[in-house]
């Protein structure tokens, strides 16, 4: 693994594209200081020019040079969280370029925990932009394998490093305006936030920035995705029939051939969210019944991700 590791700074050094695990979803790297670099991530995702991604770094001293300050708040919530699943937004620094930050006036930073993706920022030794290593707007790649399968020749390397332990994505929280702003949920929910910061964190509201995760349509498989209450799922099974699949709580009913039933606690599910909508929508039927989780605080992630799944479809 070392190896590969130093190969893969090497690509990123010479404008490549390296796939890497964090404990979130993997990413897509690209050296963050390379218009040319950056350009071609942006064109293998087939991502909008002006939609933003998070720049990754080894140490929290690193990330924060990217930025025009770091104010008590975000090193706080960087001695708390860091490494780990959660993104800060702060006004950039002339380190960062329009082209890595949309144009916004803030930068998205993370320093992840993933022992590889640590291992890789620090063979770098400076920025990596990294959104996940799958075709924009699509379901986010927890394994190598899934990255292989969507983005194929068009990545030079593929770093190994399991299962992603989180597998959805980071936290975001914008500090760029003052008061904490929670930007996407994640992992590290709006209760932690506020318990670290002694303050409340608001919601994100029409003047955020643009983000990673905003669109109102996103981590969509290719499959229509409807969201279904758990008190409808027999009656909609009842129109599809074998047509259907479904991601459930409950036990596969025999009238349907796609069934995946879920955990029922939510790092659970969200750890076998994006592997299961793969493996639902490798099925071909017409449409992926999701049984709705519950509307509860410790599942407000995971419905965010459900809710744009299954947003037009």
């Amino acid at each position: 693994m070392k190896d590969d590791v130093g190969r893969a700074a090497d690509i990123l050094r010479a404008g490549g594209l390296v796939a890497f695990p964090t404990e979130t979803v993997y990413g897509l790297g690209a050296d963050a200081s390379s218009a040319t670099a950056v350009a071609r991530l942006y064109a293998v995702k087939g991502r909008p020019a002006d939609h933003p991604v998070i720049v990754h770094f080894a140490g929290a001293e690193r990330a924060f040079e990217w930025t025009r300050s770091a104010p008590g708040a975000a090193q706080a919530l960087a001695a708390k969280f860091w490494p780990g699943p959660l993104t800060l937004v702060l006004k950039r620094s002339a380190r960062a370029a329009d082209f890595v930050t949309g144009a916004e006036d803030s930068i998205g930073i993370r320093v992840p925990a993933h022992p590889v993706a640590h291992a890789l920022l620090e063979a770098f030794g400076d920025g990596v932009a990294a959104p996940s290593a799958n075709r924009f707007g699509r379901v986010s790649p927890t394994t190598a394998a899934h990255v292989r399968a969507d983005l194929g020749g068009d990545v030079d390397l593929v770093l190994e490093g399991g299962p992603s332990e989180v597998g959805i994505e980071s936290t975001i929280v914008d500090l760029s305006r003052g008061a904490a702003v929670l930007l996407r949920p994640g992992r590290i929910s709006k209760e932690a936030l506020e318990a670290a910061l002694g303050a409340p964190v608001a919601l994100r509201d029409e003047s955020a920035p643009r983000h990673p995760g905003g669109l109102e349509r996103h981590y969509a498989p290719a499959t229509p995705v409807r969201l279904v209450p758990p008190h409808a799922l027999d009656r909609e099974i009842a129109k599809l029939g074998a047509r259907a699949a479904v991601l459930a709580f409950s036990r596969p009913d025999e009238r349907v051939e796609y069934w995946l039933r879920m955990p029922r606690d939510a790092e659970g599910y969200a750890r076998k969210l994006y592997g299961a909508l793969r493996e639902l929508d490798a099925a071909r039927c017409d449409a992926i019944l999701v049984e709705a989780p519950p509307q509860e605080p410790a599942w407000q992630a995971v419905l965010d991700r459900l809710q744009r799944a299954a947003s037009g479809g």
